[in-house]
């Protein structure tokens, strides 16, 4: 069993694509109807979009690789691509997924210690995220991690309102 983790590029786009397809669907799907999963995907991972995130440079993506097939990806962000105003201190998990196929492995914790590795290698004094309030999973998982829900924010899945915990976990 290989981990290893290669920062994306341009070059990766459509790979980047079609990971973030899979990973969501998989993830989201049996909890929201397929008009809004539809719309959400279009409108979040269409090539422009991507494309635009990937040249933002207060955004990185990290491809997660397991036995050298691609397992999932990291997004994290700084400054002013962070999804909420959380100040120069902050790095935000934008995304971490994993596919189904790949859970269980501990590549969410790798990707997790990753993005806390970026954190302070960018001197941030805490890194945040948003999940959302039925993926219990997820939820279970960020606390075992030192995660400490602070607020809640709404995300929109197509036209339905979902509420997003907001979790942060600050660095030593």
């Amino acid at each position: 069993m290989t981990i290893n983790i290669k920062k994306c590029t341009l070059e990766d786009l459509r790979k980047l694509q079609q990971v973030s397809y899979e990973t969501f669907n998989e993830t989201f799907k049996d909890q929201n109807s397929p008009e809004n999963m539809n719309a959400y995907l279009e409108r979040a991972f269409n090539l422009p979009q991507l494309e635009k995130e990937l040249d933002n440079s207060s955004s990185e993506f990290y491809f997660v690789y397991f036995n050298n097939e691609i397992a999932g990806y990291l997004k994290v962000n700084i400054n002013d691509a962070q999804t909420e105003e959380m100040g120069d201190e902050s790095l935000e998990i934008e995304r971490i997924y994993i596919k189904n196929k790949f859970q269980k492995h501990g590549l969410g914790k790798y990707l997790l210690n990753k993005s806390m590795e970026i954190a302070m290698e960018r001197s941030k004094k805490k890194i945040w995220l948003g999940v959302w309030e039925k993926n219990e999973n997820a939820i279970v998982f960020y606390k075992k991690m030192g995660f400490v829900q602070t607020g809640a924010h709404s995300f929109y899945m197509g036209d339905e309102e979902q509420i997003d915990l907001i979790m942060i976990k600050t660095l030593l």
